[in-house]
């Protein structure tokens, strides 16, 4: 998304009573942030979770091999990534 669409999205996310937790985004290769994406955070609020897909997003891309890192502001992240992160529930519901 372009700089100046995120102001039409808070508006309509605040109208709808809803909140941005996460973006979601692709990468060709492995799911690793780009210096880009740490200096350039989509939302650079503390708390914001960056999830990155790798190999584009295609195909089954099991949960473990996703990005998932956590904003927690000046540029600083806290890297959730891999299967033995506990960050993502996986199991049935109780």
């Amino acid at each position: 998304m372009h700089g100046g669409t995120f102001a039409k999205l808070w508006a309509r996310c605040r109208k709808a009573g809803l909140k941005v937790i996460a973006d979601l985004h692709a990468h060709g290769g492995v799911a690793r942030r780009s210096e880009a994406d740490r200096t350039n955070p989509m939302i650079a609020r503390a708390g914001h979770i960056a999830i990155i897909v790798p190999d584009f997003a295609v195909g089954p891309i099991p949960h473990h091999r996703l990005g998932i890192y956590e904003y927690r502001g000046d540029h600083a992240w806290n890297d959730h990534s891999g299967a033995d992160s506990g960050f993502f529930y996986t199991g049935l519901w109780s």
